[in-house]
């Protein structure tokens, strides 16, 4: 848990946002929380990694001059800790206006293995530890008739490709579930963006296979969501030229599908 000092209140003269950024220790997350900050945000920062987590609260709250980021420890497959944790981070940040999921895993078996525990490992994190989060959130913001939930898919969840079957999975599966909170909380004034990067220059690029066409840095990943928050938009593809490729990956006829090695 957090030992910082609890951070400024939001007041009418300072009307200061607050958001949790899930899977925030380092790549998109860390920019983005850097991002977030200089926009105006105070933010729960929430990683597994407990130093690379509380080093960046520190360079960020040295920054500001103030305390605009609070660690907290947590293993998002430890599903039982989601309710208090969340109920003990809208406490001290003193409400709460945004959540953005983004931890995720990678575990590519190759082209000819195959590896259930690899599997199961990115459903549990990448699909339902999203869900462990985005439920409580979602019926929070539903009652408040206000706030917004970021989602970080992936173009992988797009197609079924023969590379990486479980993460595929996990992100489709993420995609849906995203698509299934806007369509409930749209009516109630709460903002559901999902978010499908390709590929993006992180220690997750190390588990791609095969060339990295098109990858861009974290720094253009959390501008184009943060413009993408703004202008409250419902799904952005990150660099956008991907929205064009997987347009035609998406209506590649099975048949020539099944043929391709990627």
């Amino acid at each position: 848990m957090s030992n910082s000092p609890k951070p400024a209140q939001a007041t009418p003269l300072n009307p200061r946002r607050r958001g949790i950024i899930v899977g925030a220790s380092d790549g998109m997350g860390a920019t983005l929380a850097h991002k977030l900050v200089k926009e105006g945000y105070t933010l729960a920062l929430i990683a597994r990694r407990e130093e690379k987590l509380s080093s960046l609260c520190a360079e960020i709250n040295t920054a500001e001059g103030e305390t605009r980021a609070l660690a907290y420890v947590h293993d998002v497959a430890n599903y039982d800790e989601v309710p208090d944790l969340l109920r003990k981070i809208v406490a001290d940040l003193g409400g709460l206006d945004l959540v953005v999921f983004m931890a995720g895993v990678n575990f590519p078996p190759g082209l000819n293995n195959y590896n259930f525990e690899g599997d199961r490992k990115m459903i549990e994190v990448n699909l339902i530890g999203a869900m462990a989060w985005l439920s409580p959130v979602a019926e929070m913001f539903q009652n408040a008739k206000a706030g917004q939930i970021v989602g970080i898919s992936s173009v992988a969840g797009d197609r079924g490709r023969i590379g990486n079957p479980g993460y595929n999975t996990s992100k489709a599966g993420l995609t849906t579930y995203l698509e299934a909170l806007r369509n409930r909380l749209t009516r109630h004034g709460v903002n559901v963006l999902t978010v499908k990067p390709g590929f993006v220059k992180t220690e997750m690029i190390k588990a791609a296979q095969g060339g990295t066409p098109f990858a861009i840095s974290p720094e253009q990943a959390a501008e184009d969501i943060y413009k993408a928050m703004r202008k409250r938009k419902q799904l952005i593809y990150t660099a956008s030229i991907w929205r064009w490729i997987m347009l035609v990956i998406q209506h590649v006829p099975s048949v020539i599908f099944r043929r391709m090695s990627f």
